[in-house]
C-alpha cells in the first residue's frame, strides 16, 4: 500500500537521467504493493531548484513523462552528490491525480518536499494551523501538512539543522506514516523516518563497513502540539553527534518501503523502527530517537538480505501470481527445511523452541489474522485442537480490536501475516501484548514489524510473494501452523500414530502439489465456462471449508465476480435457494470423516438442477458420477487435505482473471502489504 523509493549518492558520480532511471526502477519494484499515482523529485540543473514530475496511473506512464521533459545535457552530465525521491500512491486523501500526487511540497518554489506512506489522522488540526500562518494548500493530501510544517519550523529556526526541523514536525503529527524527504536548502541531505508504517534503509558501500551497528542518538522530547500552538518555543533536541561518519568516501544510500525494491542495488539494510529519524549529511548516517524507553536499544543492526533477485523476476511466466502458484512443491520443502526430519519423525521450530513449556500451560490458543492469513488459522483449527488439547479461538484482526476482547496472562496469542506489517494485526498485537499475553510471530519478512514485536515465532520461508494475492504464502502459513500442532504433541503417547501419519503425509506433499498443478490445463478449460458468469459459489466443510473461503477470497480479489465460500452444512439454512440450474457451483467433496455429509450436500444441489464441479480425490467414481465435471486430486491425510485442494482454486482465479482481462498481480483497489486501517 503506497511505496516509497529514495535515493542518495555521495561521491558517487551519477546523471541525473541515471538517478532517474534508478528511481523508475525502484517504484516497479514496488509495484505490486497497490498504487493510482506516481511521482518523483530530483535536482534541477540550477542547484537551487527541485524538479518534481507526477503522473496518474502506471508507472510507465510516469516514465513516458520523464522521458519527454528531462532532456539535455545537462540531464547526462554526471553530479558527485545527488538526493532523488519517489513515490507510488494509492489514494486515502483525495482522488487520484497530478496535484495529489506524491512528493508533496511546502511552496510554489518546492523548497521542502516530502513522498508518504501512512495517514496523518490530526492533519486537519495541523492543516488549520498553518493556514492561519498565510500558507495555502493546493491538494487534498493529508502528506501536504508535513511539508508545510517542516518549512514553517524552518522559517521559524534558521540555524536548525534538516534532521532537527523533521523531528519538531513528526511530534506534531498522529497516526501512522513513512516519510522521506528533500530540500533544496540542504543539499546532498535526506531525512526519513517511520512510525506504524515499513521503511528501512539500504547502504551501498565499495568497502566493507567499519561496523555492522549504527549508534541511537537521542535528544529531549518536545512538547506535543495540542498543548502549544506557538511551535516556535518548541525546545531544541541536543545529542552527542550530529551523524556518524562512514570511513570511506564514496557510498550510496537507499530508502525504501520494501526489501525487494532495494536488493539489486545491495544486501545490506537497516530496518527503521517506530518514531526512529535516519538522516544522512556529508555521505554520514545518523539514526536519533527524542524519546528513550527502557527496552530501546543502543543501536540499529544492519542486516545482509538473504534475498535473491531473481526471486522478485517473473521469469518465463507471464504474472508474478503464475510463478507463485507453481513454486509451491518448492515454497512447502523450505519452510519445512530444517525444521521436520522425516528420518527420525520429529518436528524442530528454533524460533519458539524454548517457549513450549510456557505455551503448553496457556490457557488457550488465538490464532490472529487478515484475508489469506486468516483462513489459513481457519484451516488448522481442528487440527490445533485435536493435537494440542487447548481451545483454539480464531479471529479478524479488525473485528477483534472493535470489541476490546478480554486477553489474559495465560493466553497464547498468534499473529499472522505474510508482510508482517498488516496494520490491523500488528495492532492487535500490541493490544495483546500490553495484557501480558505471549505473542507468536507467523510471518514470511524478516525484519518486518510482526516479527520483531513477538516474543517468538516461525518464519514461514515461502521465499518473496510479489503478486497481491497471497498463494504459495497461505500454504506454507497453513504448514507452518501444522508443524506447531505436531511439537506440542510429541509427548502424547495417545497422538505418535496420528502424529506419524501427518509427519509422513508432509513428505510427500511436494510431489502431490506437483500432480495437482498438472491440472493448469484442466482448470483453464473451466474457467472458460465459469468467466462470464457473475457468480460462483464454493461449498465445502471439515478440514476444506478453510478452502472455500479461500477459494472465494482469491476469485473475489482477481476476477471481480461475487463469490462465496460456503459450509456445506449450512445449505438448508439459506444458501439452498440460491441453487438452480444457471447458478455455478464448485463443491469439495473427499473421503474424510465428513464424507457423508458433504455427499448429503451434493445430493441436495443435484436434485435443484444444480451441476456443479467437483474437486475430489484419484479414481473415486462414485463421487465423480454426480456431475460431468470433475478435478481429481492425489489422496493425503484429512488435515493437509486443504493444501491440495486450494491449488485449483487459485488456478482457477488466475485463469477466470486472464479471461475477463483484469491485472491479475495488481487487482484494483488493493494493495499486498495493508498498512493502514
Amino acid at each position: 500500500m503506497c511505496g516509497i523509493f529514495a535515493y542518495l549518492n555521495y561521491m558517487t558520480p551519477k546523471s541525473r537521467a541515471e538517478v532517474l532511471e534508478l528511481l523508475v526502477n525502484g517504484l516497479k519494484r514496488l509495484e505490486y504493493r497497490g498504487y493510482d499515482s506516481t511521482g518523483v523529485a530530483i535536482d534541477g540543473p540550477n542547484p537551487k531548484d527541485i524538479v518534481m514530475i507526477k503522473s496518474v496511473g502506471k508507472v510507465k506512464v510516469l516514465e513516458d513523462a520523464i522521458a519527454k521533459s528531462c532532456t539535455g545535457k545537462e540531464f547526462e552530465e554526471p553530479i558527485t552528490t545527488h538526493v532523488g525521491i519517489s513515490h507510488t500512491r494509492w489514494a486515502t486523501h483525495g482522488v487520484p491525480c497530478e496535484r495529489n500526487s506524491h512528493p508533496q511540497r511546502s511552496d510554489f518554489d518546492n523548497s521542502f518536499v516530502v513522498v508518504h506512506n501512512g495517514i496523518i489522522t490530526n492533519y486537519k488540526d495541523v492543516k488549520t494551523y498553518l493556514e492561519t500562518r498565510g500558507y495555502e494548500f493546493e491538494s487534498d493530501t493529508d502528506t501536504e501538512v508535513i511539508a508545510k510544517l517542516v518549512h514553517h519550523l524552518w522559517k521559524k529556526h534558521p540555524g536548525y539543522s534538516f534532521r532537527e526541523l523533521v523531528e519538531q514536525a513528526i511530534q506534531q503529527l498522529e497516526g501512522a506514516f513513512a516519510i522521506a524527504l528533500k530540500s533544496k536548502y540542504f543539499p546532498g541531505e535526506c531525512v526519513a523516518s517511520r512510525r506504524g508504517s515499513p521503511l528501512l534503509v539500504g547502504i551501498k558501500t565499495k568497502t566493507r563497513l567499519a561496523t555492522d551497528h549504527i549508534p541511537i542518538l537521542y535528544g529531549k522530547e518536545h512538547r506535543p502540539y495540542v498543548q502549544n500552538r506557538d511551535l516556535s518555543v518548541l525546545p531544541r533536541s541536543e545529542s552527542t553527534s550530529e551523524f556518524l561518519p562512514m570511513e570511506q568516501k564514496e557510498v550510496e544510500y537507499f530508502f525504501a518501503s520494501d526489501a525487494s525494491a532495494v536488493i539489486e542495488h545491495t544486501n545490506r539494510v537497516i530496518y527503521l523502527e517506530d518514531d526512529d529519524v535516519a538522516a544522512v549529511r556529508d555521505g554520514g548516517l545518523s539514526i536519533h530517537r527524542l524519546k528513550k524507553s527502557t527496552d530501546d536499544p543502543h543501536a540499529r543492526e544492519i542486516t545482509t538480505l538473504k534475498m535473491e533477485i531473481q526471486q522478485i523476476m517473473k521469469g518465463n511466466y507471464d504474472y508474478f501470481m503464475l510463478k507463485e502458484i507453481f513454486e509451491q512443491p518448492e515454497s512447502v520443502v523450505n519452510t519445512m527445511r530444517g525444521r521436520v526430519r522425516f528420518d527420525t519423525n520429529t518436528i524442530v521450530l528454533g524460533g519458539i523452541k524454548d517457549y513450549i513449556p510456557e505455551i503448553k500451560r496457556c490457557r488457550r490458543l488465538m490464532l490472529i489474522g487478515c484475508g489469506t492469513s486468516y483462513h489459513s488459522a481457519v484451516a488448522t483449527r481442528q487440527l490445533l485442537e485435536e493435537l494440542t488439547e487447548l481451545p483454539v479461538m480464531i479471529e479478524l484482526a479488525s473485528d477483534f480490536l472493535d470489541r476490546n476482547t478480554p486477553i489474559f496472562r495465560d493466553d497464547v496469542c498468534f499473529f499472522i501475516s505474510q508482510s508482517g506489517e498488516t496494520a490491523d494485526t500488528l495492532m492487535a498485537l500490541r493490544y495483546c501484548k500490553q495484557r501480558g499475553a505471549l505473542i507468536v510471530g507467523i510471518t514470511n519478512t524478516v525484519g518486518s514489524s510482526i516479527c520483531r514485536e513477538s516474543h517468538c515465532g516461525v518464519h514461514i520461508n515461502a521465499g518473496p510473494e510479489i503478486g497481491v494475492a497471497s498463494t504459495k504464502a497461505y500454504t506454507s502459513q497453513f504448514i507452518s501452523l501444522v508443524m506447531f500442532g505436531l511439537v506440542m504433541s510429541e509427548d502424547r503417547l495417545s497422538l505418535q500414530q496420528r502424529r506419524l501419519e501427518i509427519i509422513q503425509g508432509l513428505s510427500k506433499l511436494a510431489d502431490q502439489i506437483r500432480e495437482v498443478l498438472k491440472l493448469d490445463s484442466k482448470v483453464q478449460e473451466l474457467a472458460k465456462d465459469l468467466y462470464q458468469h457473475k457468480s460462483l459459489l464454493i461449498m465445502g466443510r471439515g478440514y476444506n471449508f478453510a478452502t472455500c473461503m479461500e477459494g472465494a477470497l482469491k476469485v473475489k480479489e482477481l476476477t471481480y465476480m461475487h463469490s462465496e465460500g460456503i459450509m456445506a452444512g449450512e445449505l438448508k439454512h439459506g444458501p439452498l435457494a440460491l441453487i438452480d440450474d444457471s447458478m455455478p457451483v464448485l463443491m469439495i467433496v473427499l473421503r474424510d470423516p465428513v464424507y457423508v455429509k458433504c455427499m448429503n450436500a451434493l445430493q441436495q444441489v443435484t436434485s435443484r438442477k444444480g451441476c456443479p464441479i467437483i474437486i475430489c480425490e484419484q479414481g473415486d467414481e462414485e463421487t465423480k458420477a454426480f456431475c460431468s465435471r470433475s478435478l481429481e486430486i492425489p489422496r493425503t491425510v484429512d488435515c493437509l487435505q486443504g493444501i491440495l485442494t486450494v491449488i485449483p482454486m487459485q488456478l482457477l482465479s488466475y485463469h477466470i482473471a486472464v479471461l475477463r482481462g483484469c491485472d491479475v498481480d495488481c487487482p484494483r483497489n488493493l494493495a499486498k502489504s495493508v498498512t493502514v486501517e
